[in-house]
């Protein structure tokens, strides 16, 4: 039975980098895979998603030309070209990965893991055994009850990044950042397309006001919005489906080509033998303690799994710092307040940290900086204008509490204002960073100095 000092189960974002790390650390490193390196993210989720995303700012940027001086044709679409570039791109990343693996002398098995108990598992008819697990086996999209989907009229973002052709008509079920970017593509390919959220507003987890910001840009590219609103029904017909929502003016009905399901997500541990390992699920997550332990006897789980914050960078840092950990490292604890967030809708949305609303509600007496697109000539100079970037910060100290962006690539901007939160900085320590001109990034520096009385610009 072969022996190693870390095995990972599962080689998505979190279990790829946890196995280069530990490699690259001197551990004997196994990585099991039951499909294709990179995980959802890579090969059916945000690469293949941003690449047809990109697409669609193309085909938007090509037919609003004459705003620049520039005549064209008619100006014709291929949705079939766009996924081909975008499998183009996965196909070129998870060939990244496999030289990695290579570069680094991770070794790889393909096929279904459980766990035996112990350090012992089972792979296909092979049973390997290592010092420490570290299970990385991801999610699935969260299903609705009673709801089947076809892959063809009813589909979740793993079908949809695959599909050939876009809709004429498109009910998004869902008002998070993976329904509201498949809305923005089908949009740009001329569907017809109404978001359904159960929440009083779309996505409900960041700042009201971006929220908000978001929705009338949305509406003014022609997508509509149903807030507050259940689906109690989807029948399925010759011509695709009919879509019963309750909403807070009474009942409609959409008809639709297509519907795409993007309700949440559910942890893949099932049949790992994980309980059998000494772990405990809750709701299908591995419950860890602050160190990502699954038990006292080296089982450790990260990323979607855990279910702590379900992204990939987050599931990247996870990965990283527990391979550090198991070989001796002393490192920094994660502070996933501070994780960074991204829709990458046109305008995108990006933020960290409290919402204003959250700092309230924890007690917080708070300024609150703003610096509009409209006034900054890098955005104005590439006619990307809408939006604003706005901080929330500690009224006594200074201490930065949040940020929170919409706007043209601002999912780009966080950077400096990530790496201030780690080092405990404030608004004053923003506001003094000096930004070539002109850049967007000077609104993150204009926000920040608007924070504390300082603002030049506004």
């Amino acid at each position: 039975m072969a022996s190693y000092d870390l095995a990972i189960i599962g080689a998505g974002p979190g279990g790829y980098v946890a196995a280069i790390r530990g490699a690259q650390l001197g551990l004997k490193t196994v990585c099991i895979e039951r499909d294709a390196v990179g995980g959802v993210c890579l090969n059916w989720g945000c690469i293949p998603s941003k690449s047809l995303i990109r697409n669609a700012e193309v085909l938007r940027l090509v037919r609003s030309a004459g705003d620049f001086g520039i005549t064209t044709g008619d100006v014709s679409a291929d949705y079939g070209a766009a996924l081909k570039r975008s499998r183009g791109v996965v196909d070129r990343l998870g060939k990244g990965i496999m030289g990695l693996f290579r570069k680094h002398g991770v070794t790889l098995l393909q096929g279904e893991a459980t766990l035996l108990g112990g350090r012992t598992i089972a792979v296909g008819g092979e049973r390997i055994e290592a010092s420490h697990v570290i299970v990385a086996t991801g999610s699935r999209p969260a299903a609705m009850p009673g709801v089947e989907v076809d892959g063809k009229v009813v589909l979740t973002y793993r079908e949809a990044v695959m599909s050939e052709t876009a809709p004429l008509r498109a009910a998004i079920i869902g008002g998070g950042a993976a329904g509201l970017e498949f809305a923005y593509i089908y949009n740009a390919y001329g569907a017809h397309v109404t978001v359904v959220e159960m929440e009083s507003r779309i996505l409900p987890k960041e700042d009201a006001e971006i929220s908000a910001a978001l929705t009338r840009s949305l509406k003014k590219q022609g997508i509509d919005v149903l807030t507050g609103s259940k689906v109690t029904a989807i029948e399925r017909s010759a011509e695709g489906a009919t879509v019963s929502v309750e909403t807070p003016e009474g009942a409609v009905s959409l008809e639709t080509d297509r519907v795409l399901v993007s309700i949440g997500i559910r942890p893949n541990t099932d049949g790992l033998g994980l309980e059998d390992a000494g772990a405990t699920l809750e709701r299908g997550f591995v419950r860890v303690d602050g160190e990502l332990r699954a038990n006292a006897d080296g089982l450790f789980a990260i990323g979607d799994v855990v279910g702590t914050l379900p992204l990939a960078h987050v599931a990247q840092a996870e990965g990283a710092q527990v391979a550090e950990r198991i070989a001796g490292q002393e490192v920094r604890p994660l502070d996933y307040q501070a994780m960074p967030r991204a829709v990458y809708t046109n305008p995108q949305v990006a933020s960290m940290g409290l919402s204003e609303e959250e700092a309230v509600a924890q007690g917080h007496e708070i300024k609150v900086g703003k610096f509009p697109f409209l006034a900054s000539g890098r955005a104005l100079a590439a006619g990307a204008s809408e939006g604003f970037a706005k901080v929330v910060v500690d009224a006594s100290t200074g201490e930065l509490l949040g940020a929170h962006l919409i706007g043209h690539e601002v999912t780009e901007l966080l950077g400096e204002l990530s790496l201030a939160r780690i080092m405990e900085g404030t608004a004053f320590d923003v506001g003094a960073v000096v930004n070539a001109h002109p850049t967007l990034s000077e609104a993150v520096k204009e926000a920040a100095m608007a924070a504390v009385g300082h603002a030049i610009h506004v």
